[in-house]
């Protein structure tokens, strides 16, 4: 059976067909982001809110989520039973 994962406002991932979870702010990711919704592959799933993370699917398509990409992948490592190492990060 497949993971689903919340990444906000009640919108859910299978998180086997993830590839990537990224920030939006660097320019290659922009463009990624704009050349996908000219071919009509982009999900918002961010009711609105501000991009903080995109999630670029196996599929080529790309899902645009108002969550942090460090909570999105928090997420993901506690939905697949994954224990995440945090010793020598730094908390903001």
């Amino acid at each position: 059976m497949s993971n689903l994962v919340n990444i906000g406002f009640g919108n859910f991932v299978n998180t086997q067909k993830v590839v990537a979870v990224v920030n939006p702010d660097a320019a290659p990711i922009k463009r990624m982001v704009q050349n996908a919704r000219e071919k009509q592959l982009v999900i918002d799933a961010t009711q609105g809110r501000r991009t903080k993370s995109v999630l670029v699917m196996e599929t080529g398509q790309i899902l645009l989520s108002a969550m942090q990409p460090d909570t999105v992948a928090r997420r993901f490592a506690a939905g697949l039973g994954v224990e995440q190492e945090t010793k020598g990060e730094e908390q903001p």
